[in-house]
Formats: C-alpha cells, structure tokens, sequence
C-alpha cells in the first residue's frame, strides 16, 4: 500500500497536477498586480494628467531597485523555507522566519530612511526633468515608507511559498489590490491629492497586504508561529539564510541597475520605438509570468524533494517541469505573434509605434521556448541549492545582453532590442545546460567509484548554497 501511494506521487501526472496546482496562483498574483497598477496609472492619469503620470513612472526604477534587491533574497530564502520543509527541519523554519523578518525589516527601515533623505539627488542622478522633479520627489518620500513592510511580506511570502501554500500571496495581493485601487480613487479622485494620495494609497495598501499576510500564517500554520526574539534564531541559521539569499539578491539589484542602462540605450532611439518597446514590456510583463512562475514551482517542489532526500522525484520534476514549460511557451509564441500590434494599439499608441511593436513581438516570442527551457533548468538547480551559479548565470546573460545591444545596434537598428535578448536567453539555456551535464557526470562518477552518498549534487555543500 505504501508502495502504491509512493508511485502515485511520483507519477508523471501527480507532479504535473502538483506543479500546475502549486503555480496557478503564483500566475495569478502576478496579473492581478500588473493589472491593478495599470488601473492605478489610469486613475492617475486621467484625473491629474500626464506630468503627473510621468512623475510616477520616474520614480519606478529608485524602487524597483529596492523591490527587486527584497524578492531577490527571498527568493533564495524560499528554497531554503522549502528544502527545510522537505527534511521535516521543521524546528528551523520558524527560527529563519524569525530572523530574517526582523533582518530585511531594520535593514529597510535604514535604506529607507537613506532613501527619503537622498530622494532629490537620486531623481536627479536618473536625469528626472525639471517639471515632473517635485512631484516625483513627493511620491517616492511617501511611498519608500512601505518598503519595510514589503520586506516583512515578501519573507513570509517566501516561507508560505516554501511549505507549499502559494494560495496565501494571492488572497494577499487580491486584499491589496482592493484597497489600493478603493484609496486611489478616494484620494485622487474625489479628494484631489494629486501625486500623493496615490503613494499614501500604495503605503496603506502595502502595509495591509503584509498585516494580512502575517495573520494568515500565523492563524493557518504552526510551524510560522513564532515569539519575537533574535535569539530564536542561532547564528548558523542565520549565516545560512545569508548564503542562500544574498547571490539571488545581488543579481537582482545588478539586473535593475542593467535596465536603467538599457532604458538609457533604448532612448536613443525615436520617440516612437521608445513608445512600442516600453508598451511591448509591459504587455511582455504579463505574457511571462506563467513561464516565471512555473519555474518557482519547479523549483519549490524541488527543494521540498531534494530535502526529502528524494533524488530521483527531483530528477522527474525538472523532466515533467519542462514537458509543461515547452508547451507553454510554445502556446504564448502561437497566441502573441499574430495579436502583439493589437496590443500595442490597446495603449493608444499611434500607427508607427504599433507597427514597431508587432515586429518587435515576431521576432522575440519566437524565443519564448529558449527562455522557457532555461527557466525549468534555473528553478532546478536553484531547487537543488545551486542559488550562486545560477545568479552568476543570470548575471553574465545581463551583460551580454548590454553588450550586444551596445555592439549590434548598426546592424540591426531598433530590433536589436528583440534579438539581444533572445541571445541573452541562449547564453543562460546554455549555461544551465553545461551546469546540469557537470551534475550528471559527478553522479555517474559517484556511481562508478562509491566515494559519495550523494547521487544528486556537487557534493552537499550546494545545499548550504555555494555553487
């Protein structure tokens, strides 16, 4: 009997169902957030007009930078929460949520109040115009107040995340979307505070998305109780915390510092491939989110595996994650070539830019099935501890992509936007792939020689995080 309900879970459809289980409400959370800060912009928009708008897209990259730096160690972080999870560690969980909550918490509250002091000379670093410089400056004070409580959250995202409960994020970000929009359209639209009411309404609805969030686990799981002391934590487990979250962290803060560069190159271009690039990424932003997300599945139900001890279920996952990734990514090439001018259009951009983005989108989503297959290899070694190569990957594809743009725009003209990218995508497939044949080759040796209990890694020390 234990042996049939041991080949049901191993089952190709089991993981397939678990994955797609696992993944759906990460995919939705996504949307759900873009949609609501485009209804966001939207109220903006159109009741206080375009300086305004625009002096909240200026400040995107300063907290972006921060946003991605948070979801960037927590993504490590997660695989930690999920391989513990997976080895009934479950003393330990609390122990990290312990630590790292009161961690990424003070040391946000620091670079925030860094933030709010040095906000002018940032905008003015990203060469902010002088018309929308007040304005921006006055959101990004109000809304780098909710930082920290996106640290907070996005750890205890991270934990739920870990333990397999994916649907809790959803119903978090569901809540916050509510208020959101609810406060933006009382602050800007009936009581007229402009630029402001909008970050108050971010501030509020960030601050109740983590108040939410934090209820929830506390209520739902035992293991994410804990009392509030730094000595719950030993400094081994803190140490190890660190190891797992600061690569991911670092490639993220790395990637948005290369997007402020790529920004920069892209506007050297005419207005109107500035308007159907930018549009195309936003609608891109959406179109992704299933192959990201799957990837975090991959890799959660991995690192629960790998933790287990269970080598060989980790092995059909990546084998069963990538079956599902190919076919969705084939599925979003199929459905986005012939409807991305469409798109486009949706955002009232004008004939030419249309015309830029429909060819911008034939020769990108062509590649979505590169990025696909390099996204179910990163969610499995990172599942599997292997969090340092695989931001080094991530790294070094960001810099050939810079590169690329930079050596290949005679050639090729605006869409060497489209196909830098798309090269960056083969770089990482290709480093994955190399990273994955050395593991294979390490496990045929071992196998050979007997010298390690190990069929599965590069010795244990990856799952400490090092590559």
């Amino acid at each position: 009997m234990l042996f049939a309900s041991y080949r049901k879970e191993n089952s190709t459809q089991h993981i397939a169902s678990s994955l797609l289980k696992f993944s759906l409400p990460l995919i939705l959370s996504g949307v759900l957030q873009q949609l609501y800060n485009w209804v966001d912009a939207f109220i903006v928009g159109n009741v206080e007009g375009e300086l305004a708008l625009a002096a909240i897209g200026a400040s995107s990259p300063v907290i972006n930078l921060y946003v991605m730096s948070i979801s960037g160690f927590c993504l490590g972080l997660g695989i930690l929460f999920a391989q513990k999870y997976g080895s009934q560690d479950t003393a330990s969980i609390p122990q990290l949520l312990c630590a790292f909550s009161l961690l990424l918490g003070l040391l946000f509250v620091v670079l925030t109040v860094v933030g709010i002091w040095q906000c002018q000379p940032l905008l003015q670093l990203l060469h902010t115009t002088a018309d929308t410089l007040d304005l921006a400056k006055q959101y990004l004070q109000i809304v780098f107040a909710g930082v920290p409580f996106l640290a907070v959250y996005n750890v205890y995202a991270a934990a739920l995340r870990g333990i397999g409960d994916s649907r809790a994020p959803f119903y978090s970000i569901v809540f916050s979307s509510l208020v959101n929009v609810l406060l933006d359209l009382i602050f800007v639209l009936l009581l007229h505070w402009g630029v402001a009411g909008a970050a108050w309404a971010t501030l509020i609805s960030q601050a109740a998305m983590t108040v939410y969030l934090l209820v929830y686990a506390v209520r739902k799981h035992a293991v994410l109780r804990f009392r509030l002391s730094w000595g719950t934590a030993p400094d081994s487990i803190v140490r190890q915390g660190l190891r797992w979250g600061l690569p991911p962290m670092l490639q993220s803060s790395i990637s948005a510092l290369g997007s402020l560069l790529l920004q920069n190159f892209m506007n050297g271009f005419d207005t109107q491939t500035v308007a159907a690039i930018t549009t195309a990424y936003r609608v891109d932003s959406i179109i992704l989110l299933p192959i990201i997300n799957l990837g975090s599945g991959i890799s959660t139900l991995v690192a629960q595996s790998y933790g287990a001890g269970e080598s060989g279920r980790s092995r059909k996952i990546l084998l069963v994650g990538t079956l599902l990734m190919l076919l969705g990514s084939l599925l979003l090439t199929v459905l986005i070539i012939p409807t991305g001018g469409f798109l486009i259009a949706m955002f009232g951009a004008g004939a030419d830019a249309v015309a830029i983005g429909q060819n911008f989108f034939q020769r990108i989503a062509c590649f979505y099935v590169v990025y696909g297959l390099a996204t179910a290899l990163r969610g499995y070694l990172e599942g599997v501890g292997d969090v340092l190569y695989s931001s080094i990957a991530g790294i070094v594809s960001l810099c050939t992509r810079i590169a690329a743009s930079y050596a290949l725009a005679s050639l090729y003209g605006n869409m060497i936007i489209a196909y830098a990218e798309a090269f960056s995508w083969g770089v990482l497939l290709l480093l994955y792939l190399i990273r994955l044949l050395c593991k294979r080759a390490y496990r045929k040796a071992v196998l050979l020689t007997g010298s390690d209990n190990s069929l599965d890694s590069m010795g244990h020390a990856e799952s400490s995080g090092s590559a």
